[in-house]
């Protein structure tokens, strides 16, 4: 009998990195189609609020197969993909962009080494995204701006009530359909579900050592950009 390969809401790293590893084939693909094809939009958008120049040095977390990482790059900056799935990374390994596999929790980079820092969709994956938090902190130049795009809670009442019906149906059942590890995007959705709210990630963001945290809403609040400096 097989056994599931999705990750507990307890986020124990070794299975969050092995799932991602079982989608790594056909991530990008099912996440445009679950997205509706915003995906694209969403990261346009974490370029733009990150206001990159050339010649700055970026770290793309949780960047997967790197296809965040080549949009942020359009804009002139050295960007690195950095992932913990070292399958999502491998699945990425043609992109032309530098890859380092590297924990959120550990990472691989000395004191202030970038000027602007970002994670799209993996913040939720940190099992402990506070100290993850504090971590990017820590490689970030005093001044350095980060970027966190990650699913939210949408602000209209029955938008946010169908929304919750599409995730916990909708979403696994499509992900059946064109996904290499389906049982993947059921723990997608138990954790998007189990989320912070806008404002309650953007003081825990304040509490680990980032200042002027803002955000903006996407998409009616699916996603949600919050901005801050080190």
């Amino acid at each position: 009998m097989a056994t599931s390969s999705r990750a507990t809401l307890e986020k124990e790293p070794h299975e969050v990195a092995s799932m991602f590893d079982g989608v790594a084939r056909r991530y990008d693909l099912t996440n445009t189609i679950l997205s509706f094809g915003q995906d694209r939009s969403w990261r346009k958008l974490t370029r733009a609020a990150l206001n990159l120049k050339p010649g700055e040095k970026v770290l793309d977390l949780a960047a997967g197969t790197g296809v965040s990482t080549v949009e942020l790059a359009r804009s002139g900056a050295w960007c690195v993909a950095t992932d913990f799935s070292k399958g999502m990374l491998k699945a990425g390994a043609d992109r032309p962009v530098p890859m380092v596999a590297g924990d959120a929790m550990h990472l691989p980079y000395a004191d202030a080494s970038f000027d602007a820092a970002t994670i799209s969709f993996g913040l939720r994956n940190v099992s402990d995204f506070e100290a993850g938090l504090r971590e990017i902190a820590r490689v970030t130049k005093p001044g350095g701006r980060l970027v966190v795009c990650e699913f939210s809670t949408p602000v209209f009442a029955p938008f946010r009530t169908v929304y919750m019906e599409y995730l916990m149906k909708a979403l696994p059942a499509v992900a059946r359909a064109v996904s290499s590890n389906p049982d993947a995007y059921v723990y997608l959705a138990e954790s998007i579900r189990a989320w912070p709210t806008q404002e309650q990630l953007a003081t825990m963001i304040a509490d680990s050592g980032w200042s002027n945290v803002q955000w903006r809403n996407l998409s009616g609040g699916i996603v949600a950009l919050h901005r801050a400096v080190r």
